[in-house]
């Protein structure tokens, strides 16, 4: 009886470790970046694209509704639609994928709540890109354990951010130093933050 009983406890948890290894392998997929499709489709539509694939939303330059259906992005000139704002929240965007924005110029919010694959490389990443330095101005990091204070530092090369949101993020230690570091380097910041 306790082979039995040992053996059916092996069967689950190796299931359990499948069942995450099978959505880890999904989601790099959904991550891959496919440079033919950006030239031919444009940055934004491909970025938006890949956004929805992952379970982001999107909301674009002179709409007021957030796009979450993948099937229902707008039609027609590509040129016409331009990301503003970016909801990745519960997304599996990961650093992958992050070079599907590098060709974006006018978004102006980004949200990363209980993103479980955001960590400092894609905040240095993200903040790297010459096009989001010039137009992000608003942004939220929330319940994303992967971050720690290197990556919120890294923000600093945002220079047009004028609001940051950060919560819940346990691997940030130095609290007051990052906080200092990021006022300093951008002194129009509005900083708030709920790191208990």
């Amino acid at each position: 009886m306790r082979l039995l009983s040992k053996a059916v406890q092996a069967a689950v948890s190796q299931r359990g470790r499948s069942h995450r290894y099978f959505w880890g392998w999904l989601n790099a997929v959904f991550n891959k970046v496919d440079y033919e499709r950006i030239k031919s489709i444009g940055p934004d539509r491909a970025a938006a694209e890949w956004l929805l694939r992952c379970g982001a939303k999107v909301r674009f330059q002179g709409f007021d509704r957030w796009h979450q259906d993948y099937n229902g992005l707008p039609t027609g000139a590509l040129d016409r639609y331009k990301i503003q704002a970016i909801d990745a929240t519960e997304s599996c965007i990961m650093y992958r994928g992050f070079d599907h924005l590098d060709g974006l110029k006018h978004v102006e919010e980004m949200k990363f709540n209980k993103c479980i694959y955001i960590e400092d490389a894609c905040l240095d990443r993200l903040s790297s890109i010459e096009n989001l330095q010039e137009s992000l101005n608003t942004m939220e990091v929330v319940s994303c354990g992967n971050v720690t204070d290197k990556g919120v530092i890294a923000l600093h090369q945002l220079k047009n951010l004028e609001s940051l949101f950060l919560s819940d993020l346990p691997g940030i230690k130095d609290k007051q130093t990052t906080a200092d570091r990021l006022q300093t380097a951008l002194p129009r910041l509005d900083l708030t933050l709920d790191l208990n």
